[in-house]
């Protein structure tokens, strides 16, 4: 078996470009192009991208059909965005009493497999997990992630944004719940966390991994406690951190920082090389106290195993 390929086996140059490129700010013709300069040997620039990609299958670590669990996707009516939205959601499948809540957010590809397991593994942790697919109204996670990019840049963001705020709505009443909100996402999701965190006051915690912060003005209106999870290696991203931290400390707001170093812009994603184990077992170790300390509200016996 072929040894599994890290950030260090890559030009950071390369990274660079590949950031680039998953974020819609260049086209993979433009990777290719800038690819190929660091490409050696038998390595060519299409096999640095497809070394990049994802290996959903490989990273998964909780199996869709896994006993412990109940899983099913669910719609839930999302009137002021678009209409009907759709989502993942994951419970214990033994869990006795009420449990916390979680909202999770995918990255700017949909509902894609690994945030499937993402899911899954919160549920395993003792909360309802639920994972709204931003890309349902245009037919859903498409099964490729070049694909899925493309349909997310036509989505209406004031809508989807909506739609978030809908699935909110619907995971703090369901039943089972005990009304107690926390969010977690990751890049786009990082900065929907943020964003839910600014417009709802019932989002209690929020675990924003690499993402966008909210307007510097809107700040003061975060009630929820905060991990901000940030890479090291992520200048896009980071520049926004100094105003964001500024405005948390102005308001009071109860925060704190997870920027490990040596780390790239999605180092908990372990389906890609830019993932970092110790980080990541570090920062889900982190989000995962959050989430005990503020949404259990004292303890329940429904904690999974």
């Amino acid at each position: 078996m072929a040894t599994r390929k890290t950030a260090d086996d890559f030009h950071p140059e390369v990274l660079r470009l590949f950031d680039r490129y998953v974020h819609g700010l260049i086209d993979r013709r433009e990777f290719l192009s800038g690819a190929a300069r660091f490409a050696v040997g038998a390595t060519t620039a299409a096999g640095l991208l497809a070394a990049l990609s994802p290996r959903f299958a490989e990273a998964r670590q909780v199996a869709p059909d896994d006993a412990r669990l109940d899983a099913r996707y669910v719609r839930f009516p999302s009137p002021k965005g678009y209409g009907t939205g759709r989502g993942y959601l994951v419970r214990p499948a033994k869990a006795r009493g009420s449990l916390p809540v979680v909202l999770v957010v995918h990255e700017n590809r949909g509902l894609n497999p690994h945030i499937e397991d993402v899911t899954r593994r919160l549920a395993l942790e003792g909360y309802i997990a639920f994972a709204p697919d931003a890309l349902f109204p245009l037919g859903g996670y498409p099964g490729d992630e070049d694909e899925a990019r493309g349909a997310f840049a036509k989505l209406d963001q004031a809508k989807t944004r909506q739609d978030f705020l809908a699935a909110a709505d619907m995971l703090v009443k369901i039943r089972g719940g005990n009304g107690r909100l926390g969010v977690i996402g990751f890049c786009y999701g990082g900065g929907m966390a943020n964003f839910l965190a600014v417009q709802r006051r019932d989002v209690l915690a929020a675990a924003p991994f690499y993402g966008s912060a909210p307007p510097v003005e809107d700040v003061p209106r975060i009630r929820a406690e905060l991990l901000v999870v940030l890479a090291a290696n992520d200048e896009r991203i980071n520049a926004g951190w100094p105003a964001y931290r500024a405005a948390l400390e102005r308001a009071g707001a109860r925060y704190a920082l997870y920027q490990p170093p040596g780390t790239q812009h999605g180092f908990h994603n372990d389906t890609t090389p830019r993932y970092d184990e110790a980080a990541a077992r570090e920062a889900w170790k982190r989000a995962m106290a959050l989430f005990d300390r503020a949404l259990r509200g004292g303890r329940t016996d429904g904690r999974g195993g």
